[in-house]
C-alpha cells in the first residue's frame, strides 16, 4: 500500500511540473504574440504618414530650382575641369581605343570612359573586346553612353548628334551625346577579317581585269583597308587587364599605336584614365628613327 501511494505521489509532482512548464510557455508565446501585435499596430499607423509624405518630398526635389542649380553646377565644373585637363596635356590623341581584356565586361565602367573621352576633347573612341561582346549588344554599350553623359556632364542632349558607326559595314547610327565624337563599336571581325576581305576584292578585281597583278602592293591593300574604316588610326590604346596581348585589334592600323595598360576597367576611375593621357603626352614617338 506504501509503495502504490509512493507512486501515486510522484506521478502527481510529474503532473505538477508539466503544467508549470506548459504555464509557462503559454506566457512566452502570448508575450512574444503580443510584442509582435503591437509592433504592427504601430506599423500601420505610421506607414499612411509615411507614404503620404514621400510625394511631397519628391516634388520638393523635383521642383526646387536651388537644388536642380546646384546640379548644373556641379556638372559644369567638372565639364570644365575635364576640358582643361585635355588643354593642359603636351599632346591629346585624336583616337583612343579601349580594350578590354576581361570577363563580364561592365558597360557603366566603359561608357564612363567614353564620356570622360569626350569631355577632355578626344574626338573619335572605339571599344573593342575579343569575344565580340560589345558589338553583340552594341545598343546596350550606347544607351549606357547616354546616360552616363547626362548624369556625369549634365549637358542637354538635344542638342548633341553623333555619328555611330557599328559594325565592319560602317553603318550610321545617331545617338546623343557630348563633344559630338564618333563612337566606334569594333570586335575581331574587323581585325584579320578585314584584311582577308581587302585580299579578296584585289583579287576579284586581277579576277576581272579591272586592274593588273602587278598593281597589288601593300599600299594598294592600305587604301582599301582606309577606305573601308573611314576612321584615323588610334594614336592611344587603353588595355584592361592581365593579359598582355592585342588580342586582335586592328592590328594593320596600330603599327605607330602607343598601348598603355590598366588592371582593370571594373570601378575605373577619371584619374586613371587622366593617367593614361598624361602618359602618352610625354613619351616619345621616334617613328623608327
Amino acid at each position: 500500500m506504501a509503495l502504490l501511494y509512493g507512486l501515486i505521489w510522484r506521478l502527481l509532482l510529474i503532473l505538477v511540473h508539466i503544467n508549470r512548464a506548459l504555464v509557462s510557455w503559454v506566457r512566452v508565446r502570448l508575450r512574444s504574440w503580443k510584442g509582435r501585435l503591437w509592433e504592427r499596430a504601430i506599423a500601420a499607423l505610421l506607414l499612411p504618414l509615411a507614404l503620404a509624405g514621400f510625394p511631397d518630398h519628391q516634388k520638393k526635389l523635383n521642383h526646387n530650382p536651388d537644388a536642380n542649380a546646384v546640379t548644373g553646377n556641379r556638372a559644369a565644373s567638372r565639364r570644365s575641369r575635364w576640358l582643361s585637363d585635355g588643354r593642359s596635356l603636351e599632346k591629346l590623341p585624336v583616337h583612343v581605343g579601349l580594350l578590354v581584356a576581361e570577363e563580364e565586361p561592365s558597360y557603366t565602367d566603359i561608357a564612363n570612359l567614353v564620356v570622360w573621352c569626350m569631355a577632355v576633347g578626344i574626338s573619335y573612341v572605339s571599344v573593342y573586346d575579343n569575344h565580340g561582346i560589345f558589338r553583340k549588344n552594341n545598343s546596350r554599350m550606347l544607351e549606357e553612353v547616354v546616360r552616363q553623359q547626362q548624369d556625369l556632364l549634365g549637358v542637354d542632349g538635344s542638342k548633341y548628334n553623333v555619328e555611330v558607326l557599328s559594325n565592319s559595314c560602317d553603318k550610321h547610327q545617331h545617338y546623343v551625346v557630348s563633344c559630338r565624337p564618333t563612337v566606334k563599336v569594333l570586335s575581331p571581325e574587323d581585325g584579320k577579317q578585314s584584311i582577308v576581305q581587302a585580299a579578296q576584292q584585289l583579287c576579284r578585281a586581277v579576277e576581272n581585269k579591272e586592274r593588273s597583278s602587278k598593281d597589288i602592293s601593300v599600299s594598294m591593300l592600305d587604301v582599301l583597308l582606309r577606305e573601308s574604316k573611314n576612321f584615323p588610326d588610334p594614336e592611344l590604346v587603353v588595355k584592361f587587364g592581365p593579359v598582355d596581348s592585342t588580342l586582335g585589334f586592328l592590328p594593320w592600323h596600330i603599327r605607330l599605336t602607343e598601348f598603355i595598360s590598366i588592371p582593370s576597367h571594373r570601378n575605373v576611375s577619371y584619374e586613371d584614365l587622366l593617367n593614361a593621357l598624361q602618359q602618352y603626352g610625354s613619351c616619345q614617338q621616334r617613328l623608327g628613327q
